[in-house]
């Protein structure tokens, strides 16, 4: 019998993978002042590039030099721009009403909030690359089970599906049962979402006695997908495979069916950069993951993701010559990623704002990866009847996650200054 990932040695979506890897530098290298250029565009990057002149910056040692754009400065920027506009000056496109932009086709609310737009441009967050890497192919059925509400999730991929011939049933999440009942009707051969709910939704199948042979592959993103759980999909038939994309900058790496690391997309260039700063790491030395773009209407020059991982040497044996990453490795700070969604330190401050009676809080996220838990540790000078409740309900407002709330004496949590704290294992 064939092993399935030896079948996707040879698939690429197109000739840019294969390329030389000293062409695709050079091409890089001769794109960045023009991107340079482009970021201008943007009210808040032509402000960080004041100083900036555009042709200088035609190698990685210039581009090191530029200011690195952090998601909690975007976050801030938009937050003192909300009336005027929402995107905080990071986009050229938007609407009618916002500096009489035009070109965005959606406008999405990520955890925070931050507000992302989405352009007109087929396969706008390049998903399509990550997709044939896992076998997706022209005529698969996709069951996606992204979110389709506030962020872009399951539009990222389903953009991304139907740019190679897919059709996509737009599952959503939660309704087990019914998306369930859609898979067993509609036979899906694929699968885009998150790894832990996947696991859920074939250990309910098993529970009910219900088959689902047509499953064969699976997209996975918005948590970490350990060794582990790839197996345990793979006894069951799903070879899983993973992206690494975020909402700002879309595709950012992709696994291959030489399981060996993560290749980078073609449209980022990225580095490794040490917390806090914006000085690039030596090959191999963790450090923070640093994105730039060539996207004109969205054109973050070295966003910092505030993932942590490192450049692995070498080609993917796959063939394709980008660099690879090792994959997320943890957080450069102390967003936390849960259930696919980001927890920021702010949201645990506006929860504690929202709470007379509390005083400082401390957002515990533990257990296994794929199977998180949040718990929030919050300091009560007093705790009238239904407190905790009434905590609970403001956790889910603001992180759109559930938490269990525990009341703490005051002067109880740790001094340490730490407001989230993930005690997940990592296997």
């Amino acid at each position: 019998m064939t092993d399935p990932a030896s079948r996707l040695q040879g698939r690429h979506l197109d000739a840019q993978e294969t390329r030389p890897a000293a062409e695709r530098e050079a091409a890089w290298l001769a794109t960045l002042p023009r991107l340079v250029e482009q970021a201008r565009g943007a009210p808040a990057m032509r402000e960080s590039l004041q100083d900036v002149e555009a042709a200088a910056i035609h190698s990685r040692a210039a581009l090191a030099r530029l200011p690195v754009t952090r998601k909690p400065e975007l976050l801030e920027r938009q937050k003192g721009q909300r009336a005027t506009d929402p995107f905080g000056g990071y986009s050229t496109i938007g609407w009618r009403a916002l500096r009489g932009l035009a070109g965005a086709r959606r406008v999405y609310q990520s955890p925070g909030p931050i507000y992302e737009p989405e352009g007109v441009t087929p396969d706008y967050w390049r998903i399509a690359r990550a997709l044939v890497a896992a076998g997706f192919e022209a005529g698969d059925l996709v069951h996606n089970s992204f979110s389709y509400h506030l962020t872009p999730g399951a539009w990222m991929m389903e953009s991304g599906a139907q740019a190679i011939g897919c059709a996509v049933f737009p599952g959503g999440v939660g309704n087990t049962e019914l998306q369930l009942q859609a898979m067993a009707d509609l036979r899906p051969d694929a699968y885009c979402g998150t790894p832990s709910f996947l696991r859920i939704l074939l250990e309910k199948a098993a529970e009910a006695g219900m088959a689902l042979p047509s499953l064969k592959k699976a997209l996975v993103s918005g948590e970490a997908f350990p060794p582990s759980l790839r197996d345990w999909l793979r006894d069951r038939g799903v070879e899983g495979y993973q992206a690494y994309a975020t909402a700002d900058v879309g595709l950012i790496a992709y696994e291959t069916g030489a399981r060996e690391g993560l290749v980078v997309d073609e449209g980022v260039l990225v580095e490794i950069v040490r917390p806090g700063t914006g000085d690039p790491v030596p090959e191999g030395e963790v450090g923070e993951v640093v994105v730039t773009v060539a996207h004109a209407d969205y054109p973050l020059l070295r966003f910092g993701t505030g993932d942590l991982s490192a450049i692995l040497p070498g080609p993917c044996p796959t063939g394709r010559s980008n660099v690879r990453i090792r994959g997320w490795m943890g957080r450069a700070d102390q967003t936390a990623k849960v259930r696919g969604m980001f927890v920021h330190p702010s949201q645990v401050a506006e929860i504690v704002r929202r709470h007379a009676e509390l005083m400082r809080a401390r957002l515990v996220v533990s257990g296994e990866m794929a199977n998180d838990r949040m718990t929030l540790r919050v300091e009560a000078a007093t705790r009238p009847e239904g407190l905790a409740d009434a905590v609970a309900h403001t956790v889910r407002d603001v992180t759109k996650l559930r938490a269990d709330i525990e009341l703490c004496a005051p002067g109880s949590l740790p001094n340490d200054g730490k407001v989230i704290e993930d005690a997940r294992r990592y296997e």
